[in-house]
């Protein structure tokens, strides 16, 4: 008995060791188990928020709950390993208002550009469309964008031009009346445009091409000065662009000068019946330089010291003294020519005049 009891006790001794050895070889285990488990990393995106969370955990539901991040029912997340590393990329259930022409669509998103979301939702994007943010543009929450149709059309189409209002003075009504000579009327012009709708709605016209119809007629007004009330009126009335003659014809004239006038007739020496056009003289032919003032042009003559009006003439002759701003006006009598003298004169050229040879 004495022998059985040493050997027993020396068993259980050893059975003691093993298990004590077991369980440090257990908590090693576990030990390397946690310290494996914690070198698990996860980066986190959600939005621009950009968490990095180290876990035992392995399930990416786990670790969101674990850093924090909570997802709404809609939510959904996406998961990804790049060189040992561990992302979780989190996309928001995203509401954008897309107003396509008269429409309105209320769509879903988890994020993406403009164009993948148009492509998704079949909305053709072309050159006959404008987007009202860039394509690239990236999804957000309550993101509103327009889509509109554009049409761009040419038309042609008339339309009214108003008449101008000349005013003249004239000496033989009172002072500040008023009378119309000529009664001013519309003129029409056609007109070709590039128009552009958006949607229906005209934006844009650029007009590329104009076409006059009829010319507008202005409207000339006398306005009295009051020297000679009651008396005929024996001088033109000459107003902004317009010249209105005793008898009641309206001229017109592009623009006016100063020029040094003499007179001559055809009994002067080198002059005869004719002019160097070949043209007979008669009253209203001037001579003039071709150079300044090129042959046909129509005039209206005035002496600046408002004592002569020569009237209305053309450049049909010419003279070697008569150069630069000179003329020399056809007077039918010495008695008249040597009368004129030499005078600055103001001369009116003549626009769509309806003339008349004297």
């Amino acid at each position: 008995m004495d022998l059985i009891t040493p050997f027993v006790i020396r068993k259980k001794s050893n059975l003691f060791r093993i298990l004590a050895m077991l369980l440090v070889v257990i908590c090693l285990v576990g030990t390397l188990s946690q310290t494996a488990q914690a070198a698990n990393t996860f980066v986190i995106t959600d939005g621009d928020a950009v968490t990095v969370h180290t876990t035992y955990a392995s399930d990416p539901a786990k670790v969101l709950q674990e850093a924090g991040v909570s997802l709404s029912a809609d939510d959904i997340y996406t998961t990804e390993s790049v060189d040992g590393v561990s992302e979780i990329k989190v996309q928001r259930l995203q509401t954008i208002k897309v107003y396509y022409g008269e429409k309105i669509f209320e769509v879903s998103s988890f994020g993406e550009t403009l164009q993948a979301l148009f492509v998704r939702l079949g909305i053709l994007v072309n050159d006959s469309v404008v987007v009202s943010l860039p394509l690239d543009t990236e999804t957000y929450n309550g993101m509103e964008v327009r889509v509109d149709s554009i049409d761009q059309t040419t038309e042609s189409y008339t339309v009214e031009v108003p008449f101008e209002t000349v005013y003249c003075d004239d000496p033989t009504l009172a002072v500040g009346e008023e009378k119309v000579l000529v009664a001013g009327k519309p003129g029409q012009n056609c007109c070709t445009a590039n128009v552009s709708y958006v949607n229906g709605q005209e934006t844009d016209r650029s007009i590329y091409e104009q076409t006059v119809l009829v010319e507008p007629v202005s409207q000339v007004v006398a306005v009295g000065t009051g020297e000679k009330v009651g008396q005929v009126n024996d001088q033109p009335l000459i107003g902004n662009g317009v010249i209105v003659l005793p008898s009641g014809e309206v001229l017109t004239y592009t623009k006016k000068d100063t020029f040094l006038a003499t007179a001559y007739t055809h009994m002067d020496a080198g002059c005869d019946e004719y002019t160097s056009n070949g043209t007979k003289v008669k009253w209203g032919v001037v001579a003039v330089d071709p150079e300044v003032i090129p042959y046909g042009t129509r005039m209206f003559i005035v002496s600046n010291d408002g004592k002569y009006v020569y009237g209305l003439s053309t450049a049909e002759d010419c003279g070697g003294a008569i150069i630069n701003k000179r003329l020399d006006l056809y007077m039918p009598t010495l008695e008249e020519a040597f009368q004129f003298g030499r005078r600055n004169c103001t001369v009116y050229f003549l626009g769509g005049a309806n003339w008349k040879d004297n």
